[in-house]
């Protein structure tokens, strides 16, 4: 397995979240990453390598020109503000729901950045579009070794990216590395790409993203959205629309779920994109599905990754794997390297 790593992933390091009505240390922390790197390199499951250099055209055929330039300005701004602002993340405060405008930018940088979120628990901080862009680096690189042969690839970066769409961030997410690695694929002459996506969370953004379209198939497993973040998206009945009706498929799944129903719920999911006959796969790897995660709610245990990477194998597709969520961070690593190996041993 050749991992694609992003060495400047500690840079975006939020100091606290808002988490049911107060402000806590943020889940999404640099040891994720880093846990994850530690069990590739004692396992010796492959060679780990940097990313290439992409211009943010790459970006820009997933996000919205507007959106890219705010994040690649949004920490000067914010500092601009006051300069003690040098010493705490930037949260979000306002949001143009409903019957409010979002086609106008405003001026004021607090009205933009509730413009281009969803959420007050995904703090910006001053190394975040740099973390954020390497991660996207990160995630076109893994893509462009598959398409030179490779059988898989690994995109070991955070902050994660499911949750991201063309024009907003939230959900710890900024760019969506899983949407820019498929729509690269595209590019390169793919002509369907399935994307799979198994964090415990929906991945609204690439849902969104995608869901008009019938050359890139979204499918997702999940924690059902009448309880579980992020709660507006990932219900059974989103198909997709327009050219993309029929290409968009929620699976989601009661909290408790054990791994039996759920590798029922895999099995369909894998079902659906042999029919679909892609010619690459894309895989969101979320591990807070795990019964450790603190804000997650499936009881699957470590053993139990080597299974799900076994049955991707079985798929027989080019894969990216793009790492996104897990936070029993002490646990994440091996979980994340048990899918990897378990794909690995069963790769044809």
């Amino acid at each position: 397995m050749l991992t694609i790593y992003n060495v400047r992933h500690s840079v975006h390091h939020g100091k606290v979240e808002m988490f049911r009505g107060e402000l806590v240390p943020c889940f999404e922390v640099p040891a994720r990453a880093d846990y994850v790197l530690r069990e590739l390199q004692e396992r010796n499951l492959g060679s780990i390598e940097s990313p290439d250099a992409f211009d943010d055209a790459a970006m820009g055929r997933v996000h919205a020109p507007r959106y890219l330039e705010f994040l690649a300005n949004a920490w000067s701004e914010w500092v601009a503000l006051d300069p003690a602002n040098a010493e705490r993340d930037a949260l979000p405060s306002y949001w143009p729901i409903r019957t409010f405008r979002s086609d106008v930018l405003p001026a004021s940088f607090p009205a933009r950045m509730g413009l281009f979120s969803y959420d007050a628990g995904t703090p910006l901080t001053s190394g975040t579009w740099e973390a954020a862009r390497a991660g996207a680096c990160c995630a076109l690189t893994a893509a462009a070794r598959v398409l030179q042969g490779q059988r898989a690839a690994f995109a070991l970066t955070r902050p994660p990216g499911h949750h991201a769409g063309a024009d907003f961030f939230g959900g710890y997410c900024f760019l969506n590395n899983a949407a820019i690695a498929a729509q690269s694929l595209r590019d390169a002459g793919v002509k369907r790409v399935a994307v799979l996506d198994i964090d415990y969370h929906h991945g609204n953004g690439t849902q969104a993203i995608f869901y008009e379209r019938a050359d890139v198939q979204f499918t997702s497993i999940h924690g059902d959205p009448h309880t579980e973040y992020p709660y507006y998206l990932g219900y059974a009945d989103e198909r997709g629309a327009g050219a993309g009706s029929g290409f968009n498929r929620n699976l989601p799944l009661a909290r408790g779920t054990g791994f039996s129903a759920w590798r029922e719920a895999l099995k369909d999911a894998l079902s659906g994109i042999a029919k679909y006959k892609p010619g690459a796969l894309v895989v969101s790897l979320g591990l807070d599905t795990f019964e450790g995660d603190p804000i997650a709610g499936f009881t699957l245990a470590t053993a139990d990754y080597l299974r799900i990477g076994e049955d991707i194998a079985r798929a027989g597709l080019p894969t990216v794997f793009v790492f996104e969520g897990g936070y029993a961070v002490a646990e994440v690593g091996v979980n994340a390297v048990n899918v990897l190996d378990g794909f690995m041993q069963h790769a044809g």
